[in-house]
């Protein structure tokens, strides 16, 4: 499952970096939930989830990132990351800490994404 889990990040990567609907859609089912804070009400739906996304994009250099996958329970996947966006204008660069817990079916797609972000104080 771990290796399941660096090709979906991978993935997600490349998505976050292309915005492009197709590379988007292709991590998720048709009935995904996705939550964006622990707290926060799932977007539920492939569909809604591309729209989500595109809404809330980041250019495509913005921000760099690496992680690792640090560990799995049958289907669910856990990866640590780290964020790095640059600096622009007056705003220095931001680093976050990200956790996410993400439920694979057998084909590489998420059932389930929830994330776990906190930024780095300077």
């Amino acid at each position: 499952m771990r290796d399941a889990a660096t090709a979906w990040v991978d993935g997600y990567v490349r998505a976050w970096r292309s915005n492009e609907p197709s590379d988007i859609g292709a991590l998720f089912t048709d009935d995904a939930r996705y939550r964006a804070g622990p707290a926060d009400e799932p977007i539920v739906g492939r569909d809604a989830i591309v729209a989500w996304w595109l809404e809330h994009a980041d250019a495509p250099d913005d921000a760099a990132f690496s992680f690792e996958v640090i560990g799995a329970d049958g289907p669910t996947c856990f990866v640590q990351g780290v964020s790095t966006y640059r600096a622009a204008g007056d705003e220095p660069e931001r680093i976050y800490d990200n956790l996410w817990v993400i439920e694979l079916t057998d084909e590489g797609r998420a059932r389930a994404f929830t994330e776990w972000y906190i930024r780095r104080r300077r």
